[in-house]
C-alpha cells in the first residue's frame, strides 16, 4: 500500500547532495499531474536542475511543462536570490539611516553575502514568496537544497519568531522614550503608528508565522538516499533533526541502485555488479528494518540521463498516493 501521508498542498524532497532529489521531485511532479493535480515543481539545485530532466529551459516564473498537462516547473537561483535578499535590505534601511551611515550599511551588506545561511535565510523568503502566491496549484513539489541547509531552512520560523518579537519591543519601548523626551510645545513625532522599522519588523514575524503553520501542517517531507553507509548515516540524522522540529517524514526513497546484471553475463565486470548488488540489498534490508519512516520507492540508476519517457518509469516507482483531495486548491 502506497504512503497516503503526503496528501499535502506542498512536499519537500531532502537529502544530501548528488542523491538524485531534483530527478526524483520532478518525477513525483509528472506523477501527481498525470492524476490530475495542477503541479509546480520548484527547483534550487543548479547543478542538476529541471531544465535537464524535462530538456526544456525555465527561469524565476513558473512556465509549463511541454507535452505535460497540469504541470509547471520553475528554477530558483540561490545566488540570484542572495543578492535580491540583501539588496531589498539594503533599500530598506537606507531609508531609515542618516546619509552618513549607508557606506557602513553597504559594507556590511557586502560581508553578508558571504555568511553561513545568507543562502537559507535568501531561498526560505521565496520558498514563503511561493507558498503563499500557490493558489492556482493543487501540488507544489520543492527540490530542496542539501540536509544540513534544509534543516536550517525548516527551523528559521521558530527562531526568528521570537528574536523579531524581542526586537519590536525594544524598538517600541525606544520610541515611547523618545516621545517622552519631546521638549517645548512642539507636537511630539508619532512613530509607532508609521514607524517603517516596526512595520516591516511586524511583516517579518507574520511571514514566519504563516511559513511555520504551513510546513507543520501542510507540507509532507520526502528523503532521498542513495545505498551507500555515508548517506544512509545522513539520512539518520535528517529524520532526527526534522522530527526535532515536529516536521514528521513521510517515506524514504532510495535512489541509484545499481541494477543487477543477467545470468548469463559472466566476467569481471558481471561479478562486480553482483558483489556491488549484494551489498547493496543487505544496506537496503538495513534501511528497512532501523528506519520507522516507510521506503516508498526502490530506484534503479538508468545508464542514460533521467528524462523523457526514463522519468515516467521512474514516477511509476514512486509508491506514493497523490490522488486529489475533495478540496482542489484551484
Amino acid at each position: 500500500m502506497g504512503s497516503t501521508s503526503n496528501m499535502k498542498k506542498f512536499v519537500f524532497f531532502g537529502g544530501k547532495g548528488g542523491v538524485g532529489k531534483t530527478t526524483v521531485s520532478c518525477a513525483y511532479g509528472l506523477k501527481s499531474a498525470n492524476e490530475g493535480l495542477k503541479t509546480l515543481v520548484v527547483s534550487t539545485d543548479p547543478a542538476h536542475s529541471t531544465s535537464d530532466v524535462f530538456d526544456q529551459q525555465f527561469g524565476d516564473e513558473p512556465a509549463p511543462v511541454d507535452d505535460h498537462d497540469n504541470l509547471w516547473a520553475m528554477e530558483i537561483d540561490p545566488e540570484q536570490e542572495v543578492e535580491n535578499h540583501l539588496m531589498e535590505i539594503k533599500r530598506a534601511m537606507g531609508d531609515q539611516v542618516s546619509p552618513g551611515m549607508v557606506n557602513a550599511i553597504d559594507r556590511q551588506i557586502e560581508m553578508s553575502h558571504q555568511t553561513p545561511g545568507a543562502h537559507e535565510s535568501a531561498l526560505f523568503d521565496r520558498f514563503v514568496d511561493v507558498m503563499r502566491h500557490s493558489e492556482e496549484y493543487d501540488r507544489v513539489v520543492f527540490d530542496t537544497s542539501p540536509t544540513g541547509g534544509t534543516l536550517r531552512l525548516l527551523s528559521l520560523p521558530e527562531f526568528l519568531e521570537g528574536w523579531i518579537e524581542r526586537l519590536l519591543h525594544k524598538r517600541k519601548r525606544s520610541i515611547d522614550l523618545y516621545e517622552k523626551a519631546a521638549i517645548g510645545g512642539r507636537e511630539p513625532r508619532r512613530m509607532a503608528e508609521g514607524d517603517p522599522i516596526i512595520a516591516r519588523l511586524q511583516e517579518r514575524k507574520e511571514m514566519f508565522e504563516f511559513a511555520g503553520e504551513v510546513l507543520r501542517t501542510e507540507s509532507a517531507y520526502f528523503l532521498v538516499l542513495n545505498p551507500d553507509e555515508l548517506s544512509i548515516r545522513e539520512t539518520g540524522r535528517a529524520v532526527e533533526e526534522l522530527t526535532e522540529y515536529d516536521l514528521a517524514v513521510s517515506g524514504l526513497v532510495i535512489n541509484k541502485v545499481t541494477p543487477e546484471p543477467d545470468e548469463d553475463e559472466s566476467g569481471r565486470g558481471a561479478n562486480y555488479l553482483r558483489d556491488r548488488c549484494r551489498t547493496e540489498r543487505e544496506r537496503i534490508e538495513h534501511i528497512r528494518e532501523s528506519f520507522e519512516e516507510p521506503v516508498v520507492a526502490v530506484i534503479e540508476s538508468r545508464v542514460e540521463e533521467v528524462k523523457g519517457s526514463l522519468l515516467a518509469d521512474v514516477a511509476k516507482c514512486l509508491d506514493v498516493t497523490v490522488k486529489a483531495t475533495a478540496k482542489s486548491a484551484g
